[in-house]
């Protein structure tokens, strides 16, 4: 990485130029960024996660400028055009635009009408009359008239596209364009003709004018899937007088009939060549802006999903609610395995679903009960507390709702039919909403994210780019929680630091034939877990009931000699150390710090000894909606209690137990201005709302969160 790359990474993030050079570093040694957010605190000067991949993102970007300007270079000089000037240029230019801009002139290009005008021998023409520097034109045309150029006026068309090509290449005037469409540009939407009826929800931008730099993302995505699917004409649009007068100012000079011909040829280029140019750069700059603020709100809501509150290891009864088909129903142990599955009728067989459920509550001793959140969800949860409220014993059981959006993808999933060949994708459905309620983490990692169904606009932005920031976050969510390496499952394991599916894939394989791993060395006996692998991964890998209690913390093994010590210098064991809160007080960490540990390092471990093997995220609360069932028991006016599903750039949409989430717009948030809905909400928090209108026919319900 050059100083330049250092320096523009360090400027655009606000931080130090060694920050950038050190983590770049790790990162291309191949550590991972969990791993140097977590344990590389000394080296990168304490950054997060955020910065950590911000500045792996900007590497990636400068890698690939890099290999198109060597590509650019190779080009250039086959065609024998390189000067020591433009290779100077070249190699000054930073970014791919830059290197395109530079490029575009010796871009090798099909037939254009300045190409057909240069093989007729008019190119000394529109040198000449670029010059502006001759009185009268007619004598210059009339030389190149030949048994092709029939005339003067074919000898000046053809001089003119040749100057309107070069107008459209010259770095200067596409700049001058590019700042016209920065200030002043107008996205323009009116429908197609006879498509009103067809593309009727797309009615708002019928016909809609606003200016690209203040358009929201959500709103310029709306409108470029309008455009897609076939319903609107959309145009990025500037004044072309004052284009064409900025233009004028480089290059109108002399006398003036060459003079006009110039001028003929920029507003030629304006209107052929370089507006719908960088019309095209701005639709696809604004494109990416789009896309980047809909996966970053896409990502936000599937780390605070991700992290939701975990029941834990219990004994569960988990139920996919149905009227006609009735509720799948399984029983799953502590660690989540099928232990039963039935299917019960609480709609219309109801002393027999009672029954049922009777016996499955005593004979498994359940703990707590999931309910998806699906069709006859709030039938079913008030069948079940029912059944529940009349056995004095088990009326303490915890009722929960659980979302089972994704849940019908996992049944039909290739990872459902691994783990239930036998099974049918009801039962498969109904494993994945128990198992959702004990670990979320645990479970949504087997799906595609885009599946969950949070964000918005998943299906129109960049998929490559989409997907690589949600494995990322996935990545880092996994590592952050750090995972149990007896019990996980390998998909969990797969997104562990330095792991990957074909290590997670050995762990599993090696725990079915060698039973449950001891300690954390004992890793290194696994196929392919090499000191590298070992190094990134063994911080976030847990073994609960290991001989050395450090091995269930995040305490990394390279650190271990600095807690024995630590110990040894008080005159107690590891155990005691971590027990006594009093005993960690009394160290002096100063003590500690060597060439490579230093305070960050030391103050993380003995966080971490306060919290051993605690699992970071928040406990689980149950949650009662009110006493509304459907779309048709809502007024207008009613508060009710809700639970937040998803959050967007607009608002938020929240589930008030009626099968139909409502909206709460971003206007409705709070009692001021909201700017962004994460500063007020987050996803699966509790919320109180007022209805504010129904829309029975349509299904939408506006909420209010200002009381």
């Amino acid at each position: 990485m050059t100083s330049k790359q250092l320096q523009i990474i360090a400027q655009t993030l606000n931080i130090s130029q060694n920050q950038v050079k050190n983590t770049a570093q790790l990162l291309t040694e191949g550590a991972t960024v969990p791993f140097v957010a977590r344990y590389r605190k000394e080296v990168t000067g304490s950054l997060d996660e955020v910065q950590i991949l911000d500045i792996k993102k900007s590497l990636e970007k400068f890698i690939e400028a890099d290999k198109r300007r060597e590509a650019i270079i190779k080009s250039i000089e086959e065609q024998g055009k390189m000067t020591p000037e433009l290779n100077q240029k070249l190699q000054n230019a930073m970014f791919l635009a830059e290197l395109e801009d530079l490029y575009l002139p010796y871009k090798q290009k099909r037939k254009t009408r300045a190409s057909i005008a240069i093989e007729l021998g008019l190119e000394p023409l529109a040198q000449l009359l670029f010059k502006q520097s001759e009185k009268s034109i007619e004598p210059l045309a009339a030389k190149f008239i030949t048994d092709k150029v029939h005339n003067i006026e074919e000898a000046l068309a053809g001089a003119r596209d040749i100057i309107a090509e070069w107008i459209n290449e010259d770095l200067e005037a596409r700049n001058k364009v590019r700042a016209i469409f920065q200030r002043e540009s107008v996205v323009e939407c009116k429908v197609k003709k006879g498509k009103e009826k067809e593309g009727e929800k797309f009615k708002d931008y019928f016909e809609h004018n606003e200016s690209l730099k203040n358009m929201p993302s959500h709103r310029f995505l709306a409108i470029k899937r309008g455009e897609d699917e076939g319903f609107l004409q959309v145009k990025i649009d500037i004044d072309t007088d004052r284009a064409y007068d900025s233009l004028e100012r480089i290059y109108l000079k002399g006398f003036n009939e060459p003079k006009e011909q110039v001028g003929l040829a920029i507003k030629d280029c304006l209107k052929r060549l370089l507006i719908p140019s960088v019309e095209k750069e701005f639709n696809n700059s604004a494109k990416e802006k789009a896309d980047l603020a809909a996966i970053e709100i896409f990502s936000t809501n599937l780390r605070q999903l991700l992290l939701a509150s975990p029941l834990g290891q219990k004994r569960i009864l988990a139920l996919d609610p149905g009227f006609r088909t009735g509720c799948k129903t399984v029983v799953l142990d502590e660690t989540g395995t099928l232990l039963k599955d039935t299917v019960v009728y609480p709609t219309f067989k109801v002393q027999e679903a009672e029954a049922t459920v009777r016996q499955l509550l005593e004979k498994y001793k359940i703990e707590a009960v999931a309910i998806g959140n699906g069709t006859a969800s709030r039938e079913t949860e008030s069948f079940i507390k029912s059944t529940i409220g009349s056995m004095p014993e088990y009326k303490s059981i915890p009722v929960f709702v659980v979302s089972e959006q994704g849940a019908s993808i996992y049944s039909a999933s290739e990872i459902a039919r691994e783990e239930f060949p036998d099974k049918d994708i009801t039962v498969r459905g109904a494993v994945s909403i128990g198992r959702r309620l004990m670990d979320p983490l645990a479970e949504l990692v087997k799906l595609d994210p885009k599946s969950i169904g949070v964000g918005q606009y998943q299906h129109d932005v960049d998929q490559k780019l989409l997907k690589e920031t949600l494995d990322a976050t996935v990545e880092l969510c996994v590592n952050s929680v750090g995972v149990e390496i007896n019990t996980s499952s390998k998909h969990l394991l797969s997104y562990v630091s330095g792991i990957g599916p074909s290590i997670a894939a050995n762990i599993v394989a090696y725990r079915n034939q060698n039973g449950k791993i001891k300690t954390r060395n004992e890793l290194k006996k696994i196929p392919r877990l090499g000191d590298k692998a070992f190094e990134q991964a063994a911080g976030f890998l847990r073994i609960r009931g290991a001989k050395n209690p450090l091995d269930n913390t995040a305490v990394h093994p390279e650190s271990y000699e600095i807690v024995e010590l630590m110990a040894k210098d008080l005159g107690v064991s590891l155990a005691e150390l971590i027990e006594k809160k009093e005993l960690r007080k009394s160290i002096n960490i100063q003590k500690y710090v060597t060439a490579k540990v230093g305070i960050p390092t030391l103050k993380d471990i003995l966080e971490e000894l306060e919290k051993p093997g605690r699992d970071p995220r928040e406990t689980i609360e149950q949650f009662e909606f009110g006493n509304v069932n459907s779309i048709e028991d809502l007024r207008e006016g009613m508060e009710l209690l809700g639970i937040v599903t998803n959050i967007t750039a607009f608002g938020c949409f929240v589930d008030i137990g009626v099968h139909q989430d409502g909206l709460v717009h971003v206007s409705q948030l709070a009692n001021k201005f909201v700017k962004d809905p994460n500063e007020i909400v987050k996803v699966h928090q509790k919320v109180k709302v007022r209805v504010v209108e129904i829309e029975s026919s349509r299904k939408r319900i506006a909420l209010s969160m200002k009381f």
